[in-house]
């Protein structure tokens, strides 16, 4: 069979199911198969016998429709093909031209950015304003959606659009990275590049940071102290005596008008080391030092029971009394002499107690706190080597330890549990004093000395130095001054760099301000949205929304009348 055998029908050369790309289609076929498909101007004869002997055969004629069909079906594979290649590249192209965009638009940002750290900057003035040359870089390179798209032929791939991401990226000024805000206080590099006498204020700077440091660790170091304040050990000497009046032996001549009257009278004082107690400089007490009553948890004052049956015992409690005071006194009447009992118990702060006998000749010591009594004891295993090698948490008890504990091997963690049962409450000073209605007023020449635990004398002054280090009103008043220094030499840089960017470019400096104070304009005028440049091309007004906005602006101007302008 010749080539020129098989003609096509006239469908060939008709519609293509393509639409639009019909002519994309006609140059593969002819290149692909010329030997199947001619014009049928080359295929026919005037006769036409022998067309019709051929196209009588219904094996010719399914051949010749299988053929068609085979190449319809490679043409359209190969349009869509060659359709989504160009749509791929076209995307690929406008991708490389948007990064292209950005990197040179991010360059710029960088180059004026360093510009500015420099203090040569003469495409940015002091405000901040981008020079034209960046604008037009994005303008050009980005494209402004229209608002009526035109139709896409059906068979052809949805391109997407790479305006978005850097139209994204030119709305939002959030691509210069925010610098981390200094302190007030602190000059920034470039400032100090112009101010080499900065230097030394950087360095009062450190030291102030450093002496901040020490009073901050004091100031914790004082607090811990004041909740667990250390004590002293002074002797606080007791006074006790009575006083008497109206008694009859004493003035036995005259007729007593007012009934016999006796008081007793406890005082006491702490004693200064190096001073003589009977000195006039004794007789006040120290106002630095706790009270007489701050010493003691409950005093008791037992008297005559025969000769006062009604109240016998006087009791006083510190917890009742929210007043220290710096003695006590029993008024009452009589004119017999008797013996008073006075029982005085300790308030020991923190809490001491009395040690069991077998306690005491292990460690030595009659009355002291739980801590302490603990603490004894460690250093006691230490000392003696007691401490089990194998077991760090146990000792072994020698025979002192075992009259006490009863065990030959004790846990450390047991301790405080076993030493209990040998610690008791101190007990009470017990005084007798005599009560005298005779002799010499006042009676009793009779003075107790006691150990007792006086706070150190530096913690009143420790806790006004924390309520003075919390004031500072002249540290304040320095900082603002500082402040506002540092404000006059930001202002003054500020202003040098927009006079040294207008001295070496003022052409460019001048444009520049002038399009970031019009930028300003436009934002506080609210017309941001607006772009003046491509209002004054002529291509603007051609666009398809603009027949619409000239019909409503004319619908909404007001009908000419006689008040019109230009009417006569």
């Amino acid at each position: 069979m010749s080539a020129n055998n098989i003609t096509p029908t006239r469908n060939v050369g008709g519609p293509s199911p393509l639409g639009n790309n019909a002519g994309m289609v006609s140059s593969p076929l002819s290149m692909n198969h010329p030997s199947h498909l001619h014009p049928q101007s080359q295929g026919q004869t005037p006769d036409g016998s022998h067309f019709q002997n051929q196209f009588q055969s219904p094996l010719r004629s399914q051949a010749l429709t299988q053929v068609q069909a085979q190449a319809l079906a490679q043409a359209q594979a190969q349009a869509q093909a060659h359709v989504h290649a160009q749509a791929q590249a076209h995307q690929a192209q406008a991708q490389a031209q948007a990064q292209a965009a950005h990197a040179q638009f991010q360059a710029q940002l960088q180059a004026q950015a360093q510009s500015i750290a420099q203090g040569q900057s003469p495409g940015l003035g002091p405000l901040g304003a981008s020079s034209p040359s960046v604008l037009a870089s994005g303008n050009a390179s980005v494209k402004r959606v229209p608002q009526k798209p035109p139709a896409r032929p059906p068979g052809a791939a949805v391109v997407t659009n790479p305006v978005p991401p850097f139209k994204a990226m030119e709305l939002t000024p959030a691509a210069r990275r925010k610098k981390r805000k200094l302190p007030e206080k602190q000059l920034p590099d470039r400032v100090a590049a112009l101010l080499p006498e900065s230097a030394l204020y950087t360095q009062l700077l450190e030291f102030e940071a450093r002496v901040d440091a020490a009073l901050a660790r004091k100031k914790m170091d004082i607090q811990e102290s004041l909740k667990n304040p250390p004590c002293i050990q002074k002797t606080l000497r007791i006074y006790l005596f009575n006083t008497y009046a109206n008694q009859n032996r004493s003035i036995p001549e005259k007729p007593n008008l007012e009934p016999p009257t006796w008081s007793l009278k406890i005082i006491g004082r702490i004693l200064e080391d190096g001073v003589d107690p009977d000195s006039s400089a004794m007789q006040k007490s120290n106002p630095s030092y706790p009270k007489f009553s701050s010493f003691f948890k409950r005093i008791t004052i037992s008297l005559d029971s025969t000769l006062y049956p009604e109240n016998p015992t006087i009791i006083w409690e510190n917890a009742r009394s929210s007043i220290p005071q710096e003695g006590f006194e029993v008024k009452r009447k009589g004119d017999k002499e008797f013996t008073v009992a006075v029982k005085m118990e300790m308030n020991y702060l923190p809490e001491k107690f009395k040690l069991s006998p077998a306690l005491m000749e292990v460690l030595g010591i009659e009355i002291e706190t739980r801590q302490k009594i603990i603490a004894a004891i460690w250093h006691y295993v230490k000392a003696r080597k007691l401490q089990n090698p194998n077991d760090p948490s146990s000792f072994a008890c020698d025979p002192p330890l075992r009259k006490v504990f009863g065990e030959e091997k004790m846990k450390f963690s047991m301790v405080p549990q076993k030493i209990s049962q040998h610690l008791s409450p101190p007990q009470p000073i017990h005084l007798d004093h005599k009560i005298k209605l005779s002799g010499s007023n006042p009676a009793g020449s009779v003075c107790y000395d006691v150990l007792v635990d006086v706070p150190f004398p530096l913690q009143r002054e420790m806790s006004a130095f924390l309520a003075n280090a919390e004031k500072h009103k002249e540290i304040e008043a320095c900082e603002e001054a500082i402040c506002a220094a540092i404000k006059k030499i930001h202002e003054h840089r500020r202003r040098r760099a927009f006079f040294l960017g207008f001295s070496q470019s003022p052409v460019e400096f001048i444009n520049a301000l002038i399009a970031s104070q019009s930028r300003d304009l436009k934002l506080v005028a609210g017309e941001a949205s607006r772009n003046a440049e491509k209002e004054r091309r002529s291509d603007f007004y051609n666009q398809p929304w603009v027949e619409d906005a000239v019909i409503r602006y004319l619908n909404r101007k007001p009908t000419a009348g006689s008040d019109a302008p230009g009417s006569t």
